[in-house]
């Protein structure tokens, strides 16, 4: 697989996030191709578990879908040169309100390897300090925020309450760091 090689990207679309391009590559056999490509700063999700058990859930509009989707704290790394985890506290104040003692990467996955070169990290937030929330947008600010207890979130992603990756993700990895597995 080593002798694909990448020749350059062509800028279709630049934004304030995510830049789209036309990378052009050629395989082992040295015929050249391409492919669309959205090239992203990575993003950062976060399960807040407090002391009594209970994760930080958010009901938060996503328009990509024109609805109302489960997650867990999560955040673009959109301020240059900041450190995954640094992002991961910014969003768990932002989202809701909280600042962590103790911050434990759980994984870094690829949430989408077909499309984009994101790298998501998702950690596992403990030693929970109410600070006040600092939202940024209207999604933030009309999103609804709640608490469960860990096993009720993880009934939520089998039986399809939770959808979204990160949030399953990082859920079900929780789970099973705090079982001890």
């Amino acid at each position: 697989m080593t002798s694909f090689r990448h020749l350059g990207d062509s800028p279709v679309y630049d934004g304030y996030v995510w830049r789209v391009v036309v990378g052009a590559f050629t395989d082992p056999d040295g015929n050249e191709f391409t492919r669309d490509i959205v090239r992203s700063p990575g993003a950062v999700a976060v399960v807040p578990l407090h002391e009594d058990g209970t994760v930080s859930l958010l009901r938060q509009y996503r328009a990509a879908f024109d609805d109302a989707i489960v997650e867990i704290p999560a955040g673009m790394r959109d301020v240059d040169g900041e450190d995954p985890i640094d992002t991961a506290r910014r969003e768990l104040v932002e989202e809701i309100g909280f600042d962590a003692g103790r911050l434990e990467l759980l994984h870094r996955f690829f949430p989408s390897v077909g499309m984009t070169d994101s790298v998501l990290h998702v950690y596992l937030a403990t030693e929970l300090t109410e600070v006040g929330r600092a939202v940024h947008g209207p999604e933030e600010t009309h999103m609804d925020v709640f608490r469960v207890p860990l096993a009720d979130a993880v009934d939520m992603v089998v039986d399809g309450r939770i959808s979204d990756a990160k949030a399953t993700i990082g859920l079900l990895l929780a789970e099973r760091r705090l079982s001890g597995r």
